[in-house]
């Protein structure tokens, strides 16, 4: 079947079987290799997505299922040639090691400064929680989120 659905703001069609599922259409038919496909059980968050602004984990949604929304993956942070806060604050801050959870990491930080811009340090451990990082110890990662609250305004600007 076709499949169209809005990936970083375009318009984006492929084919695929109806029972492929939102990770492998972004990587496989979408040659959109950001977004990580990790465990294959929805456990570690690898994956991570934001469609329609929510972070999904996109092995546990159908590509078809997508059509009609908008999916950002990790490519869409950048805006313009400038990192996104999120993205600049895991530079700062070490908010990554072997960089495989990072692009579902900073997926769920970027909706979660949408939704709350400057969330507590409980509220980040809370958003992060469907996520598993095997290298960091998340502590970094949490200063990393802080760090984007604390600095978005200038780093997009």
């Amino acid at each position: 079947m076709q499949i169209t659905i809005t990936v970083n703001g375009e318009p984006r069609t492929a084919e695929a079987e109806p029972r492929t599922l939102l990770v492998h259409f972004l990587r496989d038919n979408l040659g959109m290799k950001g977004t990580h496909w990790g465990c294959d059980t929805s456990n570690c968050g690898a994956c991570v997505v934001l469609v329609d602004g929510e972070p999904v984990k996109s092995c546990t949604m159908l590509a078809a299922m997508a059509e009609g929304h908008e999916v950002r993956t990790v490519e869409g942070l950048e805006r313009d040639g400038h990192l996104d806060p999120v993205q600049q604050g895991f530079m700062e801050e070490h908010g990554l090691q072997c960089g495989f959870c990072t692009p579902g990491m900073m997926l769920t930080a970027r909706a979660l400064l949408d939704s709350n811009p400057n969330p507590t340090d409980d509220e980040i451990r809370v958003a992060i929680s469907g996520q598993i990082c095997r290298c960091t110890g998340y502590k970094n990662i949490i200063k990393s989120v802080r760090w984007a609250a604390e600095h978005g305004e200038e780093v997009t600007a």
